[in-house]
């Protein structure tokens, strides 16, 4: 794996710190990527979300989500200290399509992204994974728990066209647990496709 430097992402490392590790949160609109950054951040979390509008309502499909009232316009961001020498810095994109021209600069840098799926709208993360792939970008899909309803790995795995070495976890954006869980589950993949390309 290749360590960003801190200048590639405009930010200054914390103290003692050498290597800079950056990861992106991707998904449709409402599955979590605000609520999982903010659960697994160490520090305050940098948000950018704004009450929804009518307006802005009319523009996105809140049907599976009524209860959503406030929405991302640019990007989230948290950090996480991993030892004495390295940080992780955490990028959450924008769901909504109006948003999606910032992908391409959050996702330039980035050493691997998590995928965030919502069961009851697998469909939402088709653009995602599009962009994912059009930028040879190593990726996991996390499942966000919102209480269903249940499908198996299989059935997730095929409507999303996932192959068997995509790894595929399970999660709860709201837990700091789970949410590290999920990272922790990323770098191990990073990992294991690091090891790999080199025999």
């Amino acid at each position: 794996m290749r360590a960003v430097h801190p200048a590639e992402l405009g930010l200054e490392l914390p103290g003692a710190a050498e290597h800079a590790l950056k990861v992106v949160v991707v998904g449709g609109f409402g599955v979590g990527k605000t609520t999982m950054v903010r659960s697994v951040s160490e520090i305050r979390p940098l948000h950018t979300e704004e009450v929804m509008s009518r307006a802005g309502r009319q523009l996105e499909d809140t049907t599976r989500i009524s209860s959503k009232s406030a929405t991302t316009v640019a990007f989230d961001f948290g950090r996480i200290t991993i030892g004495d020498r390295s940080t992780l810095y955490l990028f959450g994109a924008p769901g909504q399509e109006r948003f999606w021209f910032l992908w391409e600069r959050l996702l330039s840098g980035t050493m691997g992204a998590v995928l965030l799926v919502d069961t009851r709208r697998l469909t939402d993360a088709w653009y995602a994974l599009d962009r994912l792939e059009h930028h040879g970008m190593p990726f996991i899909v996390a499942v966000n728990d919102f209480g269903g309803p249940l499908h198996s790995d299989e059935h997730i795995r095929g409507a999303l066209a996932l192959g068997p070495d995509v790894p595929l976890v399970e999660f709860d954006a709201r837990d700091h647990s789970s949410s590290k869980f999920v990272l922790i589950a990323l770098v191990e993949h990073l990992h294991a496709l690091s090891v790999r390309q080199k025999h």
